[in-house]
């Protein structure tokens, strides 16, 4: 199976050119600002990508995901799989999705550190395959130009402990690349920079 992961596209789906593959990721943040007007060119797009299996979450930006669950639902293709703390099977693949980050400016899926974004991590199921999470685990990919590590450490631990093979995130549009570390293959999937210029091609994996 060919999986094909992206992240952070802003907006800026067009600019994009995407490989070939049977299962398209997207890891969040798929608008600037959550409105339907941004929302709904996105999903025609994503609707029309050729791969047989496209899996999605929201992000911090996609304030519409939160603020009117049902809304942002309506607007998702039959053919597009949206994950918000929940699992599908795929092929033999059990993939979890959360838009959960820690919380920054009280941004869309925001939660406090600690205690409070634990209980989400610990919902995560343990023969998870494939982990989607807006954000990153604390020290994987993260860093950021302030030079700091943004991540979630109890992200961090729930990962560690369940050990996917593959943890797909973004948000940290400057973090992007790929790590792996203990049987799990960390990806960072941004296409954009800081300034919100596409730069980064799709990331592809053959699986296994």
């Amino acid at each position: 199976m060919r999986i094909v992961c992206i992240s952070d596209t802003h907006g800026q789906q067009d600019r994009l050119v995407i490989p070939e593959g049977d299962l398209l990721l997207h890891a969040g943040d798929l608008s600037k600002r959550g409105t339907r007007e941004e929302l709904a060119p996105f999903f025609d797009w994503f609707e029309a990508q050729p791969h047989p299996h496209k899996v999605l979450i929201a992000g911090n930006h996609d304030f519409l995901a939160e603020k009117d669950r049902e809304a942002f639902r309506a607007m998702i293709p039959d053919s597009c799989t949206y994950l918000e703390d929940e699992s599908v099977e795929i092929g033999g693949l059990h993939i979890y999705g959360s838009p959960i980050t820690p919380w920054f400016f009280d941004w869309a899926f925001n939660r406090q550190r600690g205690e409070e974004i634990k209980t989400y991590w610990d919902k995560i199921p343990a023969n998870t395959d494939i982990l989607i999470t807006h954000g990153p685990p604390h020290h994987m990919l993260d860093l950021t130009f302030r030079n700091v590590y943004a991540g979630c450490e109890e992200l961090g631990k729930a990962v560690a402990r369940i050990r996917p093979r593959l943890h797909l995130f973004g948000h940290i549009h400057e973090a992007y690349g790929q790590l792996s570390q203990n049987g799990t293959l960390y990806v960072n999937a941004s296409v954009v920079d800081l300034s919100y210029q596409v730069v980064n091609p799709p990331v592809v994996i053959d699986w296994p």
